[in-house]
Protein backbone atom coordinates (compact mmCIF):
# COMPACT_ATOMS: atom_id res chain seq x y z
CA UNK A 1 0.00 0.00 0.00
CA UNK A 2 3.17 2.39 1.29
CA UNK A 3 4.35 2.09 -3.14
CA UNK A 4 0.89 3.43 -4.38
CA UNK A 5 1.16 6.48 -2.30
CA UNK A 6 4.11 8.61 -4.33
CA UNK A 7 1.83 7.11 -7.47
CA UNK A 8 -0.38 9.33 -9.58
CA UNK A 9 -3.89 8.57 -11.60
CA UNK A 10 -4.20 4.92 -12.72
CA UNK A 11 -1.27 3.23 -11.64
CA UNK A 12 -1.84 4.58 -7.98
CA UNK A 13 -5.44 3.37 -7.83
CA UNK A 14 -4.28 -0.06 -9.89
CA UNK A 15 -1.12 -0.57 -7.16
CA UNK A 16 -4.07 0.45 -4.23
CA UNK A 17 -5.85 -2.80 -5.81
CA UNK A 18 -3.18 -4.92 -5.98
CA UNK A 19 -2.06 -3.89 -1.91
CA UNK A 20 -5.97 -4.63 -1.12
CA UNK A 21 -5.90 -8.06 -2.78
CA UNK A 22 -3.05 -8.78 -1.37
CA UNK A 23 -2.68 -7.48 2.78
CA UNK A 24 -6.43 -7.42 3.66
CA UNK A 25 -8.23 -10.96 2.91
CA UNK A 26 -8.54 -11.63 6.51
CA UNK A 27 -10.88 -8.46 7.16
CA UNK A 28 -14.49 -9.33 5.91
CA UNK A 29 -15.24 -5.77 5.62
CA UNK A 30 -12.45 -4.83 2.95
CA UNK A 31 -13.64 -7.65 0.89
CA UNK A 32 -14.53 -4.84 -2.35
CA UNK A 33 -11.60 -2.41 -1.53
CA UNK A 34 -9.57 -4.37 -4.33
CA UNK A 35 -12.51 -4.25 -6.65
CA UNK A 36 -13.32 -0.74 -5.69
CA UNK A 37 -9.68 0.68 -6.41
CA UNK A 38 -9.51 -1.67 -9.82
CA UNK A 39 -12.77 0.64 -11.17
CA UNK A 40 -11.17 3.99 -10.25
CA UNK A 41 -8.07 2.79 -11.81
CA UNK A 42 -10.02 1.85 -15.09
CA UNK A 43 -11.76 5.46 -14.80
CA UNK A 44 -8.51 7.51 -13.99
CA UNK A 45 -7.26 5.51 -17.51
CA UNK A 46 -10.09 5.93 -19.46
CA UNK A 47 -9.84 9.85 -20.61
CA UNK A 48 -13.46 10.86 -19.59
CA UNK A 49 -15.08 7.67 -20.87
CA UNK A 50 -17.88 7.43 -17.76
CA UNK A 51 -18.86 3.91 -19.61
CA UNK A 52 -15.68 2.64 -18.51
CA UNK A 53 -16.43 2.06 -14.96
CA UNK A 54 -19.23 0.11 -15.32
CA UNK A 55 -17.98 -2.04 -18.00
CA UNK A 56 -15.41 -2.96 -15.73
CA UNK A 57 -17.71 -3.72 -12.71
CA UNK A 58 -19.54 -5.44 -15.11
CA UNK A 59 -16.26 -7.40 -16.55
CA UNK A 60 -15.74 -8.14 -12.24
CA UNK A 61 -19.29 -9.20 -11.94
CA UNK A 62 -19.12 -11.43 -14.60
CA UNK A 63 -16.19 -13.39 -13.21
CA UNK A 64 -18.11 -14.01 -9.59
CA UNK A 65 -18.14 -17.52 -8.61
CA UNK A 66 -21.73 -18.70 -8.36
CA UNK A 67 -21.69 -19.63 -4.63
CA UNK A 68 -20.64 -16.13 -3.33
CA UNK A 69 -22.46 -13.88 -6.38
CA UNK A 70 -25.16 -12.72 -4.37
CA UNK A 71 -23.17 -12.04 -1.23
CA UNK A 72 -20.72 -9.87 -2.82
CA UNK A 73 -23.83 -8.49 -5.18
CA UNK A 74 -25.84 -7.79 -1.84
CA UNK A 75 -22.37 -6.09 -0.29
CA UNK A 76 -21.74 -3.52 -3.24
CA UNK A 77 -25.40 -2.43 -2.51
CA UNK A 78 -24.92 -2.37 1.41
CA UNK A 79 -21.63 -0.53 1.21
CA UNK A 80 -21.74 1.60 -2.46
CA UNK A 81 -21.39 4.22 -0.65
CA UNK A 82 -18.47 3.57 1.41
CA UNK A 83 -16.75 2.35 -2.03
CA UNK A 84 -16.83 6.19 -3.84
CA UNK A 85 -20.38 4.67 -5.31
CA UNK A 86 -18.67 2.68 -8.14
CA UNK A 87 -20.76 -0.65 -7.45
CA UNK A 88 -24.25 1.12 -8.35
CA UNK A 89 -23.73 4.08 -10.64
CA UNK A 90 -24.85 3.88 -14.28
CA UNK A 91 -21.93 6.00 -15.41
CA UNK A 92 -19.33 6.08 -12.91
CA UNK A 93 -17.06 9.05 -12.66
CA UNK A 94 -13.47 8.88 -10.81
CA UNK A 95 -13.96 10.24 -7.05
CA UNK A 96 -11.62 12.92 -5.79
Amino acid sequence: MGAARPLTGAARFAAYAAGQAACVGHVAEHDLGAAAYAIKAVLADSAGDHDAGRIERDWQRQRLPDPVRELVLSDQVRRNDLCWSVFLARKCTLPR
